[in-house]
């Protein structure tokens, strides 16, 4: 491997992580006491792929499948999602979130994209420009399946 690519390696390694903590410590400041990051983290995953299935799920918030389904029932007895049998397979449920759900989710993104506006409004206006179009590259290089990977990624 190139040392131009290792380096940025190195700096997507090492940027995206603080990025996110700082993003989830945010969160847990300013969230719904009811909500809980792991919480979100599903309903905003259903939200983005309507009629998901329990194994999804689970992957995509990294918990295995039982405790994936005890987070789907507390997000159901919430009124924020619900579980249906998918039509052609009565084993396979369908995940979809509520507008409950869709407003809960709606309310922590504009808190986050506050709080990301007041973090990066010292950016110069050729700063944030470089910061935007770095996240479109990043957006595409990680929106299609690399060689190297083997499947395709999760949506996030």
């Amino acid at each position: 491997m190139s040392e131009k690519k290792t380096t940025i390696a190195t700096e997507v390694l090492e940027t995206i992580p603080m990025v996110m903590r700082i993003i989830r410590r945010n969160f847990r400041a300013r969230r719904d006491p009811d909500l809980t990051l792991p919480e979100f983290r599903a309903l905003a995953y259903i939200n983005r792929n309507p009629g998901c299935a329990l194994n999804e799920l689970a992957e995509f918030v990294g918990v295995e499948a039982p405790a994936a389904s005890k987070l789907v029932e507390s997000l159901v007895q919430r009124g924020l999602a619900k579980r249906e049998a998918h039509a052609g397979d009565r084993r396979r449920v369908q995940l979809s979130v509520l507008p409950k759900g869709q407003k809960s989710i709606q309310i922590v993104r504009e808190h986050t994209r506050e709080f990301l506006t007041e973090q990066l409004a010292h950016l110069s206006p050729k700063q944030q420009e470089a910061v935007v179009e770095a996240m479109h590259i990043l957006k595409d290089a990680f929106a299609s399946p690399s060689p190297a990977a083997g499947n395709e990624p999760k949506k996030e």
